[in-house]
């Protein structure tokens, strides 16, 4: 491995879990539109594009009225149910001896900010860039280059964007990053369906990881 330049993070299951505020937000609008409501691991192997993506899709000519339903929802609770998942407290303060940091998330932008300096978090990026904040969302190319920006570098080699499912890894992929998968991803289809470049099992994992690369000049 190289050190990176930069490292961009993916949020919902990858640093956080805000899942419950998630499932909430989806049945609120799923009941309104008699659909099956769907589990919390329903949830979490369904939902990875962004909301202004999916919800035409799963809601046809009444996806705004879901979108209002599920916002008021999830921002009833979501600050409420938020955790940093396993590690992820020790990881960033180690990823950020390494490179700058920003976030990549298909959460809504305000919602992800709020989430992160509810956590006291928001200091440790330069930037965190959510679904609505810019022309596209996760996986175009676009947001990714807003963030690299952000960390004073270009999309590309020299930057980790750092998820937990395929989709990540294909957003990093079109931005020209290196796809790196943290967790097992067991919600979808191992880790052998991401083809991550790099791959950590667990937090503590890519923490020793990081420690070593602190040692290590940057990719140029």
């Amino acid at each position: 491995m190289i050190r990176p330049r930069a490292i961009v993070w993916d949020w919902d299951n990858t640093l956080v879990d805000g899942w419950p505020a998630i499932q909430a937000g989806l049945n609120a609008a799923f009941r309104d539109a008699g659909l099956p409501e769907w589990t919390l691991e329903e949830v979490r192997a369904r939902v990875r594009h962004s909301l202004r993506d999916s919800f035409p899709g799963l809601f046809g000519a009444r996806w705004e009225r879901a979108r209002d339903l599920f916002y008021a929802a999830v921002r009833a609770q979501h600050l409420a149910v938020l955790r940093p998942m396993e590690g992820a407290g020790d990881l960033l303060a180690q990823a950020a001896r390494v490179a700058p940091l920003a976030v990549l998330s298909n959460k809504s932008g305000p919602l992800l900010r709020a989430e992160a300096a509810s956590l006291g978090w928001a200091s440790r990026f330069r930037a965190l860039v959510g679904a609505g904040d810019g022309a596209g969302d996760k996986p175009d190319p676009r947001p990714m280059r807003v963030a690299c920006a952000a960390c004073g570098v270009p999309a590309g080699s020299g930057v980790w964007y750092v998820g937990d499912n395929a989709l990540d890894m294909d957003a990093a992929r079109r931005a020209g990053c290196v796809p790196v998968l943290l967790g097992d991803a067991a919600h979808d289809g191992g880790p052998g369906a991401s083809a991550p470049a790099h791959h950590f099992l667990s937090a503590a994992q890519m923490t020793n990881a990081l420690c070593a690369l602190a040692k290590a000049p940057p990719q140029g």
